[in-house]
């Protein structure tokens, strides 16, 4: 029996086996396991892990939607001592293959065709004598599909690699893995437009969704629909690890469809269910609403974008009786602050409650001084929750940790109560439905456009998404710009949720007297 006071993951998959063995741990679609199948499932694969010669540290990059094989490949490989490197769903192939070379991914398992993503046509696989162009050190790619794909090894093959590996070094391998090892790298954009990898360890995981679950109350004997990306903190950290620590049930949705996420609440008896604001609107908006029954609702935990009072009062009313709002980011485990159950309506709407136990919190100037409750500053997290660092970036590590303290970039203020409010976002930041968008990368995608000049990304209000991208771009001469063409090229080369929503072309950009573009001006420049 692993121990390592079940401060690994691991230990917390043991734990949960060993005390609710017939708890059903994962719902996906048809497919049903209870804990103590989940353990065996992910112990198999781990087998399969060091059977293939997979070593404590490499890294093993998942690409594919929520569902149990996902959860079992990450459980597994933790088990074997890898990282997991999870991959956006939405990413193009440049964005993954880059990703990819990054990490220095061993292993890559893929389910190939999700939303009309052919991922390994995008990565050129197979290659030429089978690897991936561009990744020499990716071993070997997995497919979760149910057709084999030429140059990859099907799902089924993989797991057969676990029969020359006993279950009893597969437990030795998994006692080995230590509080303070590497549990995942997740990506997160930077403000130059290129993507940084925030690593964390299994002590910080299981620390900081021990403390959330205890503040956010979510409990044995929920029942979690996770809607919630795998490859983010929320779907991963605040959903898988949370429900481990806590023996509740995932039930597992690919992707937020209205219909379909009130039919998994009535026939789950689901009682947990978090997300952006946005999917909260949209199951209060919905027409056929009245059909379901989702008198099983019990909790929403939500944040990411501003929650309107009146959202807050009205959830509480018509679908959750407990709902809170958090604060965090990836370089904090995905978490730093949050309400309580007990907070009300204006606390939860207008905070991101509380740091959670053991960590500080602290508001300063530009100066370094902490500034008096209620002013506004820089917010600045210390704690267990903090990253390591970013992978193989000394120079940004040191730019997001000084003496200790993680620099978030987030502008924010305490009130008397110790509660947080996010008043501002690092620099250009805005966040569509959930997900993080740094402008520069987009503008960058603009500026390869040989009929683009210049351009500018601005997030702006939208009803649904919380905010969505708007692109003023400046046309080379002679360029005849469309609008709906540059969107087009977009879509071919980003991830869906940073496609701006609208394009501007305009005749030129307002800067500053050092050329700098003034984007607060954007919106009063006229249009070409």
């Amino acid at each position: 029996m692993i121990d390592n006071d079940a401060l690994t993951i691991p230990a917390a998959l043991e734990r949960a086996a060993h005390d609710f063995p017939d708890v059903e741990a994962v719902v996906d679609g048809p497919h049903r396991v209870t804990y103590a199948q989940l353990r065996d499932r992910a112990r198999e694969a781990a087998r399969a892990f060091v059977a293939l010669g997979v070593e404590r540290g490499d890294r093993i990059a998942i690409w594919a939607p929520n569902s149990l094989r996902w959860i079992v490949t990450a459980l597994g490989a933790l088990a074997a001592g890898a990282v997991v490197v999870p991959v956006n769903t939405r990413y193009k192939g440049d964005e993954a293959r880059w990703l990819l070379q990054r990490s220095r991914a061993r292993m890559l398992f893929v389910q190939d065709g999700f939303l009309g993503n052919g991922y390994l046509d995008m990565l050129g696989v197979p290659g030429e004598g089978g690897g991936v162009p561009g990744l020499p050190g990716l071993a070997a790619v997995v497919t979760y599909d149910a057709e084999p794909w030429p140059g990859a090894t099907s799902w089924d093959a993989f797991l057969a690699e676990a029969g020359g590996v006993t279950g009893e070094r597969a437990v030795e391998r998994a006692a080995s893995v230590a509080p303070g090892d590497v549990a995942d790298i997740l990506f997160t954009s930077g403000t130059t437009g290129r993507s940084k990898g925030a690593m964390c360890t299994h002590e910080q995981n299981v620390r900081t969704y021990r403390s959330w679950c205890d503040r956010t109350g979510v409990r044995h004997g929920d029942r979690y629909l996770i809607v919630n990306p795998l490859f983010h903190s929320f779907g991963y950290k605040a959903g898988v690890v949370a429900c481990l620590l806590r023996g509740a049930t995932m039930v597992l949705q690919p992707v937020f469809e209205t219909g379909e996420t009130m039919r998994l609440v009535e026939a789950e008896r689901i009682t947990v269910l978090p997300g952006a604001p946005t999917i909260y609107v949209s199951l209060l908006d919905a027409p056929e609403r009245s059909r379901f029954d989702l008198s099983s609702l019990r909790l929403a935990v939500t944040g990411a974008a501003v929650v309107p009072v009146a959202l807050v009062r009205r959830m509480r009313a018509e679908l959750f009786p407990e709902v809170v709002t958090a604060y965090g980011l990836t370089e904090s485990c995905g978490t730093v602050s949050s309400c309580s159950l007990d907070d009300d309506d204006e606390t939860v709407a207008n905070t991101a409650g509380r740091v959670i136990d053991g960590v500080d919190l602290r508001i300063v100037d530009p100066e370094g001084r902490d500034v008096p409750v209620g002013e506004d500053g820089e917010v600045l997290v210390r704690g267990y929750n903090v990253m390591l660092g970013y992978l193989d970036d000394d120079e940004a590590t040191a730019g997001a940790i000084r003496d200790g303290w993680l620099v978030t970039g987030d502008r924010g203020r305490l009130d008397e109560r110790g509660n947080l409010t996010i008043t501002g976002r690092s620099k250009d930041m805005y966040v569509v439905g959930g997900f993080n968008v740094y402008p520069a990368e987009i503008e960058q995608v603009l500026a390869r456009h040989e009929g683009v000049a210049e351009a500018a990304v601005i997030g702006v209000p939208d009803q649904r998404m919380g905010e969505v991208g708007r692109a003023y771009v400046v046309p080379r001469p002679g360029a005849d710009l469309s609008p709906d063409a540059l969107l087009e090229y977009c879509r071919g080369l980003l991830a869906n949720f940073k496609v701006p929503r609208e394009v501007v072309v305009v005749d030129g950009l307002p800067k500053n007297a050092s050329g700098k573009v003034q984007k607060a001006e954007l919106s009063r420049v006229s249009r070409a």
